[in-house]
């Protein structure tokens, strides 16, 4: 059976008593106002997760010409040149922490 959770942003919803779970108002949804940790207990944001996640859909953000005023072209040349200044680099994860967190490319 498939489920959907709802989270609030950090700090909206507040309180001094623990957050509970809650039956959505859609069909088949869930709610939680308050931090969501998985494969943590120390969530820091609305939504933590600690390991890999499979998205079978999209990941929404609100950043489409709706939400957007004074959109205009730029300077292709200009913002190559400022590309050309930015520092790119290449690592390798510390072993310690490629192993907490299950990946094995480093």
């Amino acid at each position: 059976e498939n489920i959907s959770l709802q989270a609030s942003n950090p700090g909206q919803f507040e309180q001094d008593s623990d957050a509970l779970w809650q039956r959505g108002a859609a069909p088949e949804t869930i709610a939680y106002h308050g931090r969501v940790g998985i494969n943590t207990d120390a969530p820091d944001e609305a939504l933590v997760v600690c390991g890999n996640a499979t998205v079978m859909g999209r990941v929404m953000h609100p950043s489409d010409s709706r939400a957007k005023q004074n959109i205009r072209e730029v300077d292709t040349n200009e913002q190559l040149r400022r590309i050309t200044q930015m520092r790119l680099v290449e690592y390798d994860y510390k072993p310690e922490f490629a192993s907490v967190m299950g990946i094995k490319d480093t």
